[in-house]
């Protein structure tokens, strides 16, 4: 059967500067067997699918895949470039919304996605855990990571669907400089933030750079990130740390330019970027 397929480059900055995500926007009848298949011959980050929704509330319901070896749960609850990157490809498609905003209903629950100008925006779920690593966690971690205690400005769980452990470090440039040690790092998902300098920004607007690592599900070093950046954005929002608006660049060790922009209006955080769509046709599934 010929489905309606994107692929969408998400959190972009320029042409092919962000994360692409594959949606399949008809897959109503598959399996999740079948998802995770094709997941994992599409060998991205994610890849999503696009289904009417069970909740009468919701515009669309979404599965995410991770590419995981057969045998290995790759679903996930919720993740943020494939959130906006389907809701992209949704409204290209001639979705409309039922209301101002969109929503998407996936295995987090429902989540608002606002438009705003050439951009998208998720509003940031809570977290499902937070609060301190363990003090061995956070040292194989560290010692995974190549860091010394010093480096490490602050550490919490930001789980929102993947199971993000946050680490604050001292510079901007500490995270860039980070080389990870995979197989110590084992099936941890570890995100990095680190603020630039004056001197040093990759842009005018552009205050911090993040990585993030998830070897367990495939992905050694994901290229730009919305649900880490949610994560980190609630924790440290709420540690009064980072402002009320903020751009964030990611991917730049992987020679990618990506750029996420966070906003705290007060009653949400919006996490959100520009997409583009790069592939647009059919796929046989």
């Amino acid at each position: 059967m010929s489905r309606r397929f994107a692929q969408v480059d998400v959190f972009v900055s320029g042409p092919v500067t962000g994360n692409p995500v594959a949606v399949v926007l008809d897959a109503e009848g598959l399996t999740g067997e079948q998802m995770a298949a094709f997941a994992r011959w599409t060998n991205l980050s994610e890849t999503t699918f696009v289904l009417p929704p069970t909740d009468p509330s919701a515009d669309y319901r979404l599965r995410i895949f991770t590419p995981t070896p057969a045998g290995v749960d790759g679903e996930l609850p919720f993740a943020g470039h494939p959130t906006l990157g389907s809701a992209h490809a949704w409204l290209a498609a001639g979705g409309l919304p039922r209301g101002e905003v969109i929503v998407q209903e996936c295995g987090i629950g429902l989540v608002e996605i606002r438009r705003d100008a050439d951009r998208l925006a998720f509003a940031a779920p809570g977290l499902r855990r937070s609060g301190p690593i363990a003090d061995d966690d956070l040292t194989r971690v560290r010692e995974a990571l190549g860091l010394d205690a010093g480096h490490v400005l602050g550490a919490a769980w930001v789980d929102n669907g993947p199971p993000w452990m946050g680490l604050r470090l001292d510079s901007a440039a500490r995270v860039l400089g980070v080389r990870p040690d995979y197989a110590a790092l084992g099936a941890r998902d570890v995100g990095l933030i680190g603020a630039y300098d004056e001197g040093s920004r990759p842009g005018t607007d552009v205050g911090f750079e993040v990585r993030a690592f998830a070897p367990g599900v495939a992905v050694p070093e994901d290229p730009v990130t919305g649900s880490l950046n949610a994560g980190l954005a609630v924790w440290l929002r709420g540690e009064g740390v980072l402002p009320p608006s903020y751009v964030v660049s990611q991917g730049t060790v992987l020679g990618r330019a990506g750029r996420v922009y966070v906003d705290d209006d007060g009653d949400h955080i919006w996490v959100g970027g520009r997409s583009a769509t790069v592939i647009d046709g059919s796929v046989a599934l």
